[in-house]
């Protein structure tokens, strides 16, 4: 189902990373025709990261998988910056399965921190998911 964006300038850099605005990256995923269509698994995480970075926790709950979907997020502390993504490795399986490798930055009250993890992500009926965690660095 569509839903608005949350109001960033058209121009404004994909908190992601990449290197195109956010109306042409993640924000595409996050609202509009293709809302939750992410074409793989990167892209996925990727629009993950962003839902993160700009709140958007219903588009969080609606790409992780139903098999292992917490029922509510809890809000992120006050005072949490994001501060980047790097993504390692993406890595397809076979048509349906994949892992994507990340570190995502981030800093609370003056302390940096770092997630490291690698993803598994699932795709059925032509629509990836975000399936859990296998570990990390």
């Amino acid at each position: 189902m569509p839903r608005a964006a949350p109001s960033t300038p058209p121009a404004l850099r994909c908190p992601c990373g990449a290197a195109r605005p956010y109306a042409h990256c993640c924000g595409v995923w996050h609202s509009g025709p293709q809302a939750l269509q992410a074409p793989d698994a990167e892209a996925l995480m990727r629009s993950r990261y962003s839902a993160y970075v700009l709140g958007l926790s219903d588009y969080l709950l609606e790409t992780w998988h139903p098999s292992t979907r917490p029922t509510s997020l809890d809000a992120d502390p006050p005072g949490l910056r994001w501060l980047g993504l790097d993504v390692r490795a993406a890595t397809t399986t076979d048509t349906d399965h994949a892992t994507v490798e990340f570190v995502a930055r981030s800093k609370l009250g003056g302390r940096a921190q770092r997630m490291h993890e690698i993803s598994r992500f699932v795709r059925e009926d032509g629509r990836w998911y975000y399936l859990d965690a296998l570990g990390g660095g």
